[in-house]
């Protein structure tokens, strides 16, 4: 099997589409054309993890933060991403990350922090924005039919839970052709008046080619009318954080020590209690104070997150509680997910889980 059949497997559980647009996913070293000898999953892609994956004979190490974040000027060592991305080439080693396009997926990053602490009703926190584009054509009502199912089959007409879902009005076309024109309804120099549909979907907006494909290759007239727009639409199942509620409400002290053994905390910082019981939980794996007001705006009794700083906890505002469980120990069980999720996938390959810790942080 080679490594871009493997990339193919990972784009399904993990879009690239759905990174954030700071972020450096997908495959930051190697040649997928090679083929793959063994999977090593971790969660940072450090030099003691390149050297598991020399040991146990795997030449892709999938991760979760990327290892190379920004430009890399110079590779001499100097530093642990230098001295990683280094042995990981001399020793013919690829490195897919996954990070952010694992972050958004609703089955990704927070689901599985939801998981771990049995919330349910879940639902994202901070919906995804300008992610959703429109398209509307025009065309004949017998051709309707066949160029609709071609755009669903492209992705096209996808809304929250249902799918094939489009608008469709009736209407008057009309045209004229010239000397160089092929009408499929009169003829050239004919002025046509014809009954025509009005359809519109809405789409992703990465698949805004493969949805112009579709359009192009089953639409009958020779010139096809279509107009796309960027819709302000947030995207309900595409996003960071994610919402959800306790099925028996808890005590804050006692909500806080059964966070602190599932994710095994080795402390939670907090801003003040309030004396109200736990039920709303919202949560977002790794950096998350950028989605305090969100989780507000959303009633939540506590958010759950990690690298808050002093004055973040002021913005708590006796509304909720805020608690900083450590950075790793928000994302701890998405190695196992991902490892899961791959073995169902390709049952008969080598996919091994990372035994090295990698989190930087240590507690006295």
């Amino acid at each position: 099997m080679k490594i871009k059949e493997i990339l193919t497997i990972l784009e399904e559980m993990a879009p690239l589409a759905y990174a954030e647009d700071f972020d450096n996913v997908g495959l930051l070293l190697g040649n997928q054309n090679d083929e793959a000898k063994g999977i090593l999953v971790c969660h940072d892609a450090l030099e003691n993890v390149v050297d598991e994956a020399i040991t146990k004979k795997c030449n892709l190490i999938v991760c979760f933060h990327p290892i190379i974040f920004s430009g890399l000027k110079k590779i001499t060592g100097k530093n642990y991403v230098e001295r990683a991305v280094s042995k990981a080439i001399k020793n013919d080693i690829a490195i897919y990350a996954v990070h952010t396009a694992f972050d958004n997926h609703k089955h990704g990053v927070n689901k599985i922090f939801c998981d771990a602490l049995g919330l349910i009703n879940t639902k994202i926190l901070v919906p995804k924005q300008n992610f959703i584009q429109k398209l509307i054509t025009y065309t004949i009502p017998e051709n309707v039919e066949e160029l609709r199912n071609a755009l669903f089959d492209a992705g096209a007409g996808k809304i929250g839970n249902y799918e094939d879902c489009s608008f469709n009005s009736k209407g008057i076309g009309t045209y004229m052709g010239n000397e160089d024109s092929n009408p499929e309804i009169g003829e050239r120099f004919e002025f046509v008046e014809s009954e025509e549909l009005k359809v519109e979907v809405t789409f992703e907006k990465h698949l805004q080619n493969k949805i112009l494909k579709a359009l192009f290759t089953n639409h009958v007239y020779e010139e096809v009318a279509y107009e796309i727009y960027e819709l302000q639409n947030s995207h309900q199942n595409i996003g960071l954080g994610m919402i959800g509620e306790l099925e028996k409400p808890m005590n804050e002290n006692e909500f806080l020590s059964f966070v602190k053994n599932k994710m095994q905390c080795g402390g939670i910082r907090h801003s003040a209690l309030l004396g109200k019981p736990i039920k709303k939980v919202a949560v977002l794996g790794g950096s998350g104070s950028f989605a305090i007001n969100n989780a507000k705006q959303a009633s939540a009794d506590i958010f759950l997150t990690a690298d808050l700083k002093y004055h973040n906890f002021y913005e708590a505002e006796n509304q909720l509680i805020l608690a900083d469980i450590g950075h790793f120990e928000s994302e701890r069980f998405i190695k196992n997910y991902i490892v899961d999720f791959l073995m169902k996938k390709i049952p008969n390959f080598a996919i091994i889980f990372s035994e090295e810790n990698t989190n930087p942080v240590k507690y006295l």
